[in-house]
């Protein structure tokens, strides 16, 4: 043991003072790299993979904040295109009624009738707005019905569809005068009191004639769709479309219709059951 001792500081010293070892010292770290590589091995893969991980769930949670916040941009997004939509029915509507010289009042769409065999609606004012019995209404294309039932804070439309529904009409090229009646399909009217020879055709507009006082004259009701003639038969059978959206439309406008606000300009507006003081017109029915 002494004798290793001293030689182990004869060759520090040695080395301190020579260097002689270096190239040895450099030879034996090259030859036991790979060894040290190998040793090191397991802990750089443990700690890369560990990072790796990290990365992996910092990144998961990153991309599930991104759905979640894509998800809510989408909700958003489609309530601007909603927004954007019912900005476009107020904009026609609004077109619509500077058309008027009436005084007019836009109602929303609250519920519609589940019997299939009765086209109503009922719109979110009443009495306390106004709304009578037998006040037309219509959307921004179109006649939709009229009013035939009113509480002080709704109203029933009967659509121009409704089987009971019948509407003075005139077809806008020629003049000629008729009825439509509803049919119980919300996308047609029957036209059963047109004469065989009646100058009409289809894509003919049908407009109100005015006649009864009960809906203003030159509003859009319907375009004729189909023609049939009979040689035979007195009348011709014609169908007609309606222009109004009945199915579709959330905004209804109501009309007071000059002679309305006359009346009401002479003291005499209408009292809460909707129906005014001096006694109105029932709602059209059957043939005029």
């Amino acid at each position: 043991m002494v004798i290793v001792t001293v030689l182990s500081l004869v060759l520090l010293n040695i080395e301190r003072r020579e260097n002689y070892l270096e190239i040895v010292r450099t030879g034996i770290s090259t030859l036991t790299y790979p060894l040290q590589f190998l040793a090191d091995l397991p802990s750089r893969i443990t700690g890369y993979l560990s990072e790796s991980f990290a990365s992996q769930d910092v990144m998961l949670r990153e991309l599930d904040k991104m759905r979640q916040e894509n998800n809510l941009l989408q909700v958003r997004l489609q309530k601007y295109d909603s927004l954007e939509m019912e900005n476009m029915r107020l904009r026609s509507l609004l077109g619509s009624s500077y058309k008027l010289s009436d005084q007019i009042l836009v109602t929303e769409l609250m519920q519609v009738d589940l019997d299939p065999f009765r086209h109503q609606i009922v719109i979110n004012k009443g009495s306390q707005a106004g709304v009578y019995v037998g006040q037309p209404a219509l959307d921004a294309h179109g006649i939709m019905g009229q009013v035939t039932h009113v509480t002080p804070w709704n109203a029933t439309v009967l659509l121009v569809t409704d089987s009971s529904h019948t509407i003075p009409v005139q077809v806008n090229r020629t003049g000629l005068r008729t009825i439509a009646v509803g049919t119980g399909d919300i996308s047609s009217l029957r036209l059963p009191f047109l004469p065989n020879n009646a100058d009409i055709q289809q894509g003919d507009l049908l407009v109100t004639s005015g006649l009864g006082g009960r809906f203003p004259a030159g509003y859009p009701v319907a375009a004729i769709d189909k023609i049939e003639r009979d040689p035979g038969a007195h009348f011709t059978e014609a169908t007609a479309a309606p222009k109004a959206f009945l199915d579709r439309t959330r905004e209804v406008l109501l009309v007071w219709t000059a002679s309305t606000a006359a009346q009401s300009a002479t003291g005499n507006p209408t009292d809460t059951t909707g129906k005014p003081d001096a006694p109105a017109p029932a709602p059209e029915k059957g043939g005029n």
